[in-house]
């Protein structure tokens, strides 16, 4: 099975906050931004919209960070989850982050990360842009070098016509 990942065309982010919406709602019953495991931060002078969450990286910051050893990988799934059991709530995990992706849940006094839905993340369904996707990992790095390739040269379609001397 290949690996999945959540990933974000900023570019599409409106800053509806649709997904902190339906993430609070899918894991508190609450609608309650401040308890979602998504954020979205705005830059109001550029216009730009990011959603920040987990990015579930191979080799986790926020573990090493953790003086309680309560932050571990799934290796089955690839989802980072804090063992509550062991998590002193000192938040060394957030600092450490530095992607932005664990927040602290103002409600439980816990500290949050996106685990993913289970492997269905409501955010990329609910998203009415596209700006969120989950898809497969090798599948997405292609699609967004491509993107990349396509922001930096000439599209294929005028490099003939430049050739030849045509405007």
């Amino acid at each position: 099975m290949a690996e999945k990942a959540l990933f974000v065309d900023m570019e599409k982010c409106t800053g509806c906050r649709l997904c902190e919406i339906v993430c609070s709602l899918q894991h508190t019953n609450t609608c309650n931004p401040a308890r979602s495991r998504i954020n979205v931060m705005k830059w109001e002078e550029d216009g730009i919209n990011v959603p920040f969450m987990c990015q579930q990286c191979e080799d986790p910051l926020c573990a090493q960070a953790c003086p309680m050893n309560a932050i571990e990988k799934d290796e089955e799934t690839g989802v980072i989850r804090t063992d509550y059991e062991k998590c002193i709530g000192c938040r060394m995990c957030i600092m450490a982050c530095p992607m932005g992706g664990t927040t602290f849940d103002p409600i439980e006094k816990k500290v949050i990360r996106c685990d993913l839905c289970g492997g269905d993340p409501l955010c990329a369904k609910i998203c009415p842009t596209g700006a969120i996707v989950f898809g497969e990992v090798d599948r997405m790095a292609l699609e967004i070098k491509r993107k990349g390739v396509e922001r930096f040269f000439i599209p294929a379609k005028d490099y003939g016509r430049i050739i030849e001397g045509g405007n």
